[in-house]
């Protein structure tokens, strides 16, 4: 098997050569090709570079073009900073959204334009072009959640929550149509599989998820399949009180951070939810050994049954030991579900 045929087997519930590797990889991508982060977020050209490298490398069965959650705001007009070797940042004292009317005269970005979005749309079918049918290639949208808070400032959107709901939902209803839009272009780009970032959803409690983030984001997931491409959904941050929400959604593949446990994330969801990850990134994948980190794999394998794939909680650190990655590799390959 290659790898986009043993992640389409394993989203699929057919048997599969040996459990399916899909790390996220950005900062530790970009370091390994030896070129700036700057670069890498803003030339779809270094960045698929970067990603094919680090996929032949270690043996991923995927690439993806993800870098940084600014690139939707950036084309609408929000205010970014860029730094020379770390992802560019949203700058929320500038929030675009500061003044909530502003939303009436907003327009949704033309996707395909000179701009941020239109640079990951090339990464994708620069990625499909060099990989071809050996992995799945991914792109990347924000989810209603995140990219609310993109555009209002995060601390603003949760006084939002509680002071104003409507334009809150007039706020997600914008969002998300924007969303569709850009992983439509990416699906039709080459895109096999489109993650959804929905970090800011982590922050929020069960109801306030249930009442004004879940609608939303089962409209953009539904939307994305309906296109024929596959969803994977990465909520960034302890989701333990929301976890049964997020396996209602339909997406083939769930990452669970590490704050949540995997056996929560099984049992909330159910035994046909393909699930992924879930080692700290960072205290055990960076800092711990090959041993350490084979032994924490083995854990989440035991407690996510056979609907699994590697990858640890969240994005690879800068700075992981390269014998640490392999040991997540070579994990991979030697487990047969």
């Amino acid at each position: 098997m290659n790898g986009k045929e043993r992640v389409l087997a394993m989203l699929d519930g057919k048997a599969v050569d040996h459990l399916p590797l899909m790390p996220i990889t950005m900062m530790f991508a970009a370091d390994l090709a030896g070129v700036s982060y700057r670069d890498y977020a803003a030339n779809h050209r270094v960045l698929a570079e970067a990603q094919l490298g680090v996929a032949e490398a270690f043996g991923f069965d995927y690439v993806s073009a993800i870098s940084d959650p600014a690139r939707e705001a950036s084309d609408l007009g929000g205010a970014v900073e860029w730094f020379d070797n770390q992802p560019p940042a949203i700058i929320e004292s500038r929030a675009l959204l500061e003044d909530k009317s502003r939303l009436k005269t907003l327009k949704l970005p033309t996707v395909t334009a000179p701009g941020r979005m239109r640079d990951r749309i090339e990464a994708v079918a620069l990625l499909k072009q060099k990989t071809g049918q050996a992995r799945i290639v991914e792109g990347w949208v924000e989810g209603p959640c995140a990219m609310a808070a993109d555009l209002r400032g995060l601390n603003t959107l949760m006084l939002d929550f509680h002071d104003d709901p409507d334009f809150v939902d007039e706020l997600f209803e914008f969002v998300t149509t924007m969303e569709v839009a850009f992983a439509r272009a990416q699906f039709e780009a080459g895109a096999d599989l489109i993650g959804v970032g929905d970090a800011a959803a982590s922050l929020i409690g069960p109801r306030v998820y249930a009442a004004f983030v879940l609608p939303y984001e089962k409209r953009l997931v539904a939307a994305i399949k309906a296109m024929g491409a596959r969803v994977r959904l990465h909520i960034c941050g302890n989701t333990r009180k929301i976890l049964a929400g997020m396996g209602t959604l339909g997406c083939d593949i769930v990452d669970l951070d590490f704050p949540s446990p995997m056996a929560e994330g099984r049992a909330a969801m159910g035994p046909g939810q393909v699930l992924l990850g879930n080692i700290d990134p960072v205290r055990v994948l960076r800092d711990e050994t090959p041993e350490v980190i084979t032994r924490k794999v083995e854990e989440c394998y035991q407690a996510a049954g056979p609907r699994y794939i590697v990858g640890a909680g969240c994005e690879v650190p800068r700075g992981t030991p390269l014998e640490n990655l392999r040991a997540l590799s070579e994990f991979a390959r030697s487990h047969k579900p």
